[in-house]
């Protein structure tokens, strides 16, 4: 299993990172101005962040009970960015909608075009995590 200091530090550059690329492309993609961009990015990235935490604690969990190890599969990869994008999509499609005063439908079709980065992003950040930072030998004992 990870540390605490490791799934905070996990949680925290991928919101960092994701930031990054997701304003300037909310600007291109949709027309919004930096402001709009920006309070939506950092009420996302706040809710994500806490939600990143929580989920990956979860599913690790999840992993270790059934199968005696949190080394994740591919499969296991692809479940988790989804599972993870389907939950923060329904905590930011209300907000969505309120803040830029849209219908629900628009936000839907906005956050399900963040989501779809979102989940090649997650994935590909995961990957890189894990590579760059591994798990530690002793948490496959248990």
């Amino acid at each position: 299993m990870r540390t605490v200091t490791d799934r905070i530090r996990h949680a925290l550059c991928f919101e960092l990172i994701g930031f990054l690329l997701v304003v300037p492309l909310g600007i291109l993609m949709f027309g919004l101005t930096l402001q709009d961009v920006g309070v939506i990015g950092v009420f996302g990235s706040v809710i994500a962040t806490l939600w990143v935490y929580c989920f990956n604690y979860l599913f690790d969990h999840a992993l270790l009970r059934r199968y005696g190890t949190v080394k994740k599969t591919f499969r296991q990869r692809l479940l988790n960015s989804f599972m993870f994008e389907i939950g923060l999509l329904m905590v930011l499609l209300p907000f969505i909608s309120f803040y830029l005063n849209i219908s629900l439908w628009e936000a839907l079709k906005m956050d399900i075009a963040l989501a779809a980065f979102y989940l090649i992003y997650s994935f590909a950040y995961n990957c890189v995590y894990d590579y760059l930072f591994p798990l530690p030998v002793m948490a496959e004992a248990h």
